[in-house]
């Protein structure tokens, strides 16, 4: 789904990109960041169109969402607070 068709899906939901992400507990500039690449992934455009139709039939998804136990997602990579980057990369020695 192109990013357009999917700010089209979450507006018939009545849905901004932040609450979009914030119903799937995720980030929004996650979300957001995927405008510059024009596509979305295939997860979130079945979850906007389930959304943009179930909007239009005037069924509250929010109250469905609200029976799934949703956890954040967790960043990815070994940063820690305070770090950068993770673990740093040890030397391969493959030079004799």
């Amino acid at each position: 789904m192109n990013y357009e068709e999917f700010l089209r899906q979450i507006g018939k939901a009545g849905l901004s990109v932040r609450a979009f992400a914030e119903l799937l507990r995720m980030n929004p500039n996650s979300v957001s960041n995927y405008a510059h690449t024009g596509e979305v992934p295939d997860h979130l455009a079945v979850i906007a169109a389930l959304m943009g139709e179930m909007g239009e039939q005037q069924i509250d998804f929010r109250k469905v969402l609200g029976r799934i136990e949703l956890r954040a997602k967790r960043p990815r990579g070994n940063a820690g607070p305070g770090r950068f980057g993770g673990d740093r990369q040890q030397d391969l020695d493959l030079l004799p």
